[in-house]
This record gives C-alpha cells, structure tokens and sequence, in this order.
C-alpha cells in the first residue's frame, strides 16, 4: 500500500522568532547534544565547548580522568569560563569577567573580592551541571535530567555500526561553515536523497544506478547507496535526532552538526576523523567540500522563499520523503 502524503510544516516556521524560542527550549533543551569527541581533551584541565540553539556548554577533564560538562557560564554575572573550542585551563575554571574560579568538578573555588560577606554561601553558586556521556569516544551532554540513556539514544546506530564491524576512528579536523538558511531547512535536506540528481551531479554519477534507501529507526534515519562498490561516497549516512549526521566511509568517518545559531541562521560543524589523520582524509574531504557548497546553496534559496511569502505549505513525496515526514511531525508536535 501507498503512504498517505503529507503536507508540510507551514513556511512561517523556519526563520521564525518564536519558533526558534520554542525549539532550543522544547527540542534543544531536551535533547542530548553532541560536543565533540573525547580525544580532543586528553589531560586534567583540558575542554572543549560549544553552542547549540543558544545554549553554550563545556565539557572539562578532571583531576579524576573523568569529563564533566557545565553551562559555560559564571554563576556571578554570567561571564564566560572559557572561549574557543577548545583549550587547556589548567587546575581551575576561571570566569573572564570577574575572575571567580570554579575547581574542575564545578565548585565554586573563589568569589574574587567577595570576602566573607554575610549571607553568601560559596556551596550554592557551584557551575551549573549537566548530564554526561559518551559513546564510542564521542561526548553528549544534555540539560534534561529525565532523558533517558544515551545507550537508548544510540542503540540502532551502535547495532548498525557494529553489524558491519564499522568503527569511529580518532579526530583529524575540524571545519564549520555558516548559512543563511533554518536549521530545519538544512536537516530536511540531508534527511533525503530526493535532490542528489538535481544538485549533486558529480555524486550522482558516482552512485549511478545504485538503489538509494532511507528507512526510520527510533531516533536515527539510516541512508545507504545500496550497490556502490569503492566510490568516496560508499559507505552509510546515519542521522540522529535532533541534528547530528554520522557519516561512516571506507576510509573514514565524518560527524556533521547541523548547529542553530539564531532564527533563520545555520552553523555546520564538521568534525572529519580519520586514524591517519589529516593528511588522510584526501578525496573524502574535497567530495565533503563539493556537497557542502552545493546543499548550501539550494538550503539558502530554498529559505529565501520560504522567506518571500508566496510559499505556505506544500506536499512530501511518500516515496522519497518518509525520513523528512517523520522529522516534521516530531517539530510539529512542540508547535501546537
């Protein structure tokens, strides 16, 4: 039996203010969010940080060995802890705005200047904590107490990648590009392989008549080119809820985040791993580069429309587009 089709999420939600306020509390405030990998922050006092949806988190070493993650922000007046990527701060947190210093497990160390002021009590102004874990060396945080396990989060991933006998190998390189589109724009458009004749001509060829698959399993969209043999593009297309594609290669892997950074705006965060490093990645990472110029190109005109006003609601293919339906019903249900 054919699927029903199904129209699509209204055009006003992709750029718009209170869709996006709506999103980072009720999607990215609930979700467990990808921070990097564990590798990049080896030793005591080592961090890495990000942003996701506005929410700007960290994760740091301790003296213990093990990673803790924090809202980036001084419980003083909300300076930052660190800035970058990535660093090494030594045996303590310290804010850039005040100098208050947070020892590794977020206690607050020092209120720089507070002295013994009557009333304040050092044990209620620790870092704000949140939930940690990691899987197959590749760190989560998430700000809700009740998600459950990240193990649940991964389970159809971790069952595809170790069917195969596929494994994540170590950081190589990191690139990140900025768009002028919706997150939700861009996720949709990796979400199918409906566009790969029309935009990614040289992929097109390279798949040839390869049987395209996308199917839904819990939380993860799997994509395979059933039937390419050694192309830079053979391998499996694993995507996880809310925004984390994992693209698994013959010669590599590749984590892609599709960042929200403001209301119509999009950061790719590209995190390219590969055991040989990065003088390894060769074509994997001119085809990366290929792809990502041309989906950034139909991801911004396809939100200069969405933008334009002619554009309301349209229709999903039930063939091409099931990944796609299932993602815009999860985003309508925090748009009642």
């Amino acid at each position: 039996m054919i699927p029903a089709m199904q129209a699509t999420l209204p055009a006003r939600l992709y750029g718009c203010p209170d869709a996006w306020a709506r999103e980072r509390s009720a999607v990215f405030g609930t979700a467990w969010l990808f921070l990097g990998h564990e590798a990049e922050a080896p030793a005591v006092g080592d961090w890495i940080a990000t942003d996701v949806a506005g929410h700007r988190l960290l994760a740091v070493r301790g003296r213990d060995g093990a990673l803790r993650a924090f809202h980036n922000v001084c419980r003083h007046r909300a300076g930052p802890l660190v800035t970058g990527a990535s660093g090494h701060c030594g045996g303590e947190l310290v804010c850039a705005y005040h100098g208050w210093r947070y020892a590794l497990d977020g206690r607050l160390r020092a209120a720089t200047g507070f002295g013994a002021a009557e009333g304040f009590d050092p044990r209620e102004f620790g870092l704000l904590a949140l939930r940690l874990e990691t899987w197959r060396g590749l760190v989560f945080a998430t700000m809700d107490g009740e998600a459950r396990p990240l193990a649940d989060h991964v389970a159809p991933l971790e069952a595809l990648l170790a069917g195969r006998g596929l494994k994540i190998p170590a950081p190589a390189l990191r690139r990140a590009h900025d768009l002028a589109c919706d997150w939700k724009t861009y996720a949709e458009n990796y979400l199918e392989g409906y566009h790969i004749g029309s935009v990614h001509p040289v992929l097109a060829d390279e798949l040839g008549a390869a049987e395209y698959r996308v199917r839904v399993e819990g939380d993860l969209v799997v994509q395979e080119a059933v039937g390419v043999n050694d192309g830079p593009q053979a391998g499996v297309w694993g995507w996880l809820w809310p925004n984390l594609g994992i693209n698994v290669y013959r010669d590599g892997a590749m984590i892609e985040r599709m960042t929200p950074v403001g209301p119509g705006r999009t950061r790719l965060d590209y995190l390219f791993l590969n055991d040989g490093g990065e003088g390894a990645l060769g074509e994997a990472l001119t085809a990366s580069d290929r792809l990502t110029a041309e989906d950034a190109a139909i991801c911004e005109a396809v939100q200069r429309n969405l933008s334009a006003g002619a554009y309301d609601r349209g229709v999903l293919s039930p063939n091409h587009e099931i990944a796609l339906a299932w993602f815009q019903s999860r985003i309508a249900e925090v748009h009642p």
